[in-house]
């Protein structure tokens, strides 16, 4: 079986890259793929870049071109839910497209027609990554995620998102990497750790949460893989 792992940034990728050791680099489309074997699992990963077109590029290649048969996305996103802390794991049971408005024909934000409003993830990947956050004893919340091509600073503009899509969390790839999944038949997975919240400290430093979430989150995905591999 072939496993895509894909964050957005380099850094969420780093940690799995260095855990692995040995991999082969493929240039391929304006970006860098890494091939590995890891306990019988053929693998592909690579950071998108930032944003949906990126996002949606970058797993339409895994998947057409590399051959993936599943996709674990793990990233960073900041909070909509007032109950979400800075750190807490939040595993995607749905997306959504925040940004997507054709409200003027009639239909519903985050809807195309043909499509749908929210993306399901697959039952069995939340599932497995369930027993995973027991075992590492992580308190991992499930919720919705919704995707934009805009960094959301506006409490105004959060408090909408979490209102029109029931919305748990915020970022800028999940949505569209679902929407490539669910139309090429490929079971997906996305986990994010929470970087921002309402009462966020003064002293919080990005750069240090992306590095320590990172690693947690490579961590809980080579975990995921050694369940995989026993399939």
């Amino acid at each position: 079986m072939k496993i895509a792992i894909m964050g957005a940034m380099p850094e969420e990728i780093a940690p799995i890259l260095k855990e692995l050791g040995s991999y082969k680099t493929v240039e391929y489309a304006g970006n860098s793929y890494y091939e590995a074997s890891y306990k019988g699992l053929e693998l592909v990963i690579a950071y998108s870049k930032i944003g949906k077109v990126f996002s949606t590029l970058t797993a339409a290649t895994m998947i057409e071109h590399f051959g993936a048969e599943k996709l674990l996305f793990s990233g960073v996103a900041g909070a909509v839910s007032p109950t979400l802390q800075v750190g807490d794991l939040v595993i995607a049971t749905q997306l959504a497209q925040h940004d997507l408005d054709i409200t003027a024909f009639g239909h519903p934000y985050g809807y195309v027609p043909e499509g749908s409003v929210l993306v399901d993830t697959d039952k069995e990947l939340i599932a497995l990554g369930k027993e995973v956050a027991v075992e590492m004893g992580k308190n991992v919340r499930e919720g919705i995620i919704a995707t934009g091509d805009q960094f959301v600073a506006n409490e105004e503009r959060k408090n909408w998102i979490a209102d029109t899509f029931h919305a748990d969390a915020l970022e800028m790839e999940g949505g569209s990497v679902a929407v490539v999944c669910k139309a090429l038949d490929v079971p997906f997975f996305i986990l994010r750790a929470i970087s921002d919240a309402a009462d966020m400290d003064a002293s919080f430093s990005f750069d240090t949460f992306l590095e320590t979430s990172a690693q947690e989150s490579a961590t809980f995905v080579l975990k995921m893989l050694d369940k995989m591999s026993k399939y």
